[in-house]
């Protein structure tokens, strides 16, 4: 085998290897309103319990009624591939056509709504904990896009408090989380090798806190309380609106007009983050699709022009702004980028968007394209953020990671 046949051969088989940790694919333009739950509907970032479903739901609006099949890969902590076959890790197969899809109804934007549910008849389970990846594929089995999943086991119990942070410059913008983890069926041998955690803020795994080692042991159980390194900027509220019925008024909607398909204009938002902190309750930058008057809102609600604008002041000039939520998987790209209009003095963006309740928010990235996630909407302790704790355990001599625990808490409650 000549050395150029040997080298492609390690891309098609070890893709992975050869780049170093797996990355979610971006959706393309034609693919939209991408919900991927778990058993909480409302969940963007799906962690399951072993032996629970996963659902993933999309659109396509190119009106092709396309064909996707979908693969699922097991990696380890770090998001390189593990050393299980498929064999080893699923019941069935996957390399399935994505067979339950319905086109929309009584729509001006019309779409396929695809549904990929797991465990089905064909990939009956997935057996091993850790973390997965799903990949959508289109008919020349090119890669649509994909999104990461966690399944876990029920070996560990995970305490988790939100505090106001330790360092007192920021002892006012920022929350720390102090976690104390513990098992009754292992036992922590070596636990600075053996046990890794991850923190997620708002289900947002860009700004995740990775790998963290127990400062403490106390029998058998670990604790964490760092000064700075379990820290997450608090951030503000995110921002709402509600366009259930696009024809007229809703929450945050200015004004409305009809074209090929509707335009919903927002109230123009300002810079929050040298004003008090105002308690607006939300969820968090999550969505849910929901139209007025229909009884199958998957594929009755139809896609608007969401019209965003942002006043713009002199510490956010010449800086990439973003829209930035669930909604789009937190992803910073040129389809949710806004552009300055020097006619009118804002920050402005339109986005394509289904029927629903959006929360939302501003963020920018600065020269080094570093995103500073309160730079318009400021940080407040405050803010109520939902924190989630994943705790991984590989005993010396295993082949992969297992996700033993999770453990979650609010800032509602945070502590001094």
């Amino acid at each position: 085998m000549t050395q150029s046949i040997k080298h492609s051969f390690l891309l098609i088989i070890f893709p992975f290897l050869l780049f170093g940790q797996a990355e979610e694919v971006i959706a393309p333009d034609y693919i939209k309103t991408v919900v991927f739950s778990g058993k909480t509907p409302e969940s963007q970032l799906p962690i399951i319990k072993l032996g629970d479903r996963i659902v993933l739901t999309f659109d396509a609006l190119n009106g092709n009624e396309d064909d996707f099949y979908y693969k699922i890969e097991h990696f380890d902590f770090d998001w390189k591939p593990s050393n299980l076959s498929k064999a080893e890790y699923m019941v069935g197969y996957d390399n399935n056509r994505i067979r339950h899809y319905e086109n929309s109804f009584n729509t001006f934007q019309i779409y396929s709504h695809y549904n990929l549910t797991i465990p089905n008849e064909r990939t009956r389970g997935l057996i091993k904990s850790g973390n997965y990846m799903l990949q959508i594929f289109d008919d020349y089995d090119e890669l649509v896009f994909s999104r990461k999943f966690m399944i876990y086991e029920n070996q560990a119990d995970v305490g988790v408090i939100v505090r106001r942070s330790r360092d007192v410059k920021y002892y006012d913008e920022k929350h720390t989380i102090d976690l104390a983890i513990s098992s009754s069926s292992i036992l922590f041998n070596n636990p600075v090798e053996t046990v890794k955690t991850l923190i997620v803020q708002n289900n947002n795994l860009n700004t995740a806190i990775s790998n963290l080692k127990p400062q403490y042991t106390l029998g058998n159980e670990l604790i964490y309380k760092y000064t700075s390194e379990s820290s997450f900027w608090a951030g503000n509220e995110y921002l709402n609106f509600e366009n259930k019925d696009i024809r007229g008024a809703n929450v945050s909607i200015q004004f409305i007009e009809l074209e090929d398909l509707y335009n919903n204009f927002l109230f123009t938002d300002i810079v929050r983050a040298n004003r008090p902190y105002t308690f607006n309750p939300d969820i968090n930058g999550n969505f849910v699709i929901t139209a007025l008057d229909t009884e199958r809102p998957w594929i009755e609600a139809d896609y608007v022009w969401m019209h965003f604008s942002l006043l713009a002041e002199e510490s956010i000039m010449n800086k990439n702004i973003y829209v930035y939520g669930n909604f789009n998987n937190y992803e910073l790209t040129e389809a949710n980028k806004m552009h300055y209009n020097d006619a009118r003095g804002v920050y402005e963006a339109q986005l394509l968007l289904k029927q629903g309740f959006y929360s939302y928010k501003y963020v920018l990235t600065d020269e080094n394209n570093k995103l500073q996630e309160g730079a318009i909407s400021g940080n407040f302790h405050q803010t109520d953020n939902n924190y989630k704790v994943l705790v991984y355990y590989r005993d010396l001599g295993a082949r992969y990671d297992r996700l033993i625990g999770i453990g979650e808490a609010n800032s509602i409650n945070i502590a001094n």
